[in-house]
């Protein structure tokens, strides 16, 4: 999905750290449902190593493996030609493959609410899935779903925890202030805000200066982090990741609830 594979590859082998010094992930995209194993060997070879420690559900949603254009196939009405009736339980049945074959150290999925969590893979798995990443900050805390996923076990990544570019976050007046008082940055507070909640938490940036910025975060006394836990019911909740996934019962509060199209 993210094209870069290649690159990650190429600058791991010329970096020489060792291979078992650096976590390596990556996700099935909705194309590959039905194909796991595949995508999965074209990951491994792209990055030239023989396992990932962690593979996940891009999303609880699958396409027409066969459609065009190949990454995101369409409608000839221009929408996303889904799968909806695809069961979820067959490409977690997959993944369990994968996993006690080795070729990966960890499974887990990706942009799952409790609903499908509940409904779809639950009910029929052997292995749990390890991980749910999802975005989470302050404006979408998700906070019933992440203490029920911790509550099961279940390890919550914090994806986007900035936000994403020009991100309202970073601009909001409590956590400015929180940065003020405290002499750290906006981003310090964010991700002090995620490390708070027990959330692993994955900033992104391509430029170096923030990669390296990004390692730091502030401890947040527990005034702090109640004041950031309340942001979204104050207001300020909002979604910064939609994909149109038209029809589709993703089953979160905030976001989309109906039917497939008839």
């Amino acid at each position: 999905m993210y094209g870069n594979e290649k690159e990650v590859g190429d600058g791991l082998k010329a970096s020489g750290i060792p291979r078992e010094e650096v976590f390596l992930t990556s996700k099935i995209w909705c194309t590959y449902h039905g194909r796991v194993e595949e995508s999965l060997d074209i990951t491994l070879k792209n990055l030239g190593t023989d396992y990932l420690d962690l593979l996940l559900i891009h999303w609880p949603i699958a396409m027409n493996p066969n459609g065009q254009p190949p990454l995101i196939p369409l409608l000839p009405n221009g929408l996303r030609d889904i799968l909806y009736d695809w069961p979820l339980k067959d490409t977690w049945a997959q993944l369990e493959k994968v996993y006690k074959a080795g070729k990966v150290k960890a499974i887990g999925v990706s942009n799952f609410s409790q609903l499908k969590l509940e409904e779809e893979i639950l009910p029929f798995c052997e292995i749990q899935p390890m991980i749910n990443q999802l975005e989470i900050h302050p404006y979408n805390p998700q906070h019933k779903l992440t203490t029920w996923l911790q509550s099961k076990g279940i390890v919550v990544e914090a994806y986007s925890p900035l936000g994403s570019s020009e991100s309202p976050l970073l601009k909001d007046s409590e956590i400015l202030k929180i940065a003020g008082r405290t002499g750290g940055s906006p981003a310090e507070v964010l991700i002090g805000w995620g490390v708070a909640k027990g959330f692993v938490v994955l900033p992104k940036s391509v430029t170096t200066s923030r990669i390296d910025a990004n390692i730091k975060y502030l401890k947040l006394e527990a005034a702090d982090v109640t004041t950031l836990d309340g942001l979204a019911a104050g207001g300020k909740q909002h979604r910064l990741i939609r994909p149109p996934w038209t029809g589709v019962k993703l089953g979160f509060e905030d976001w989309y609830t109906g039917l497939a199209p008839a």
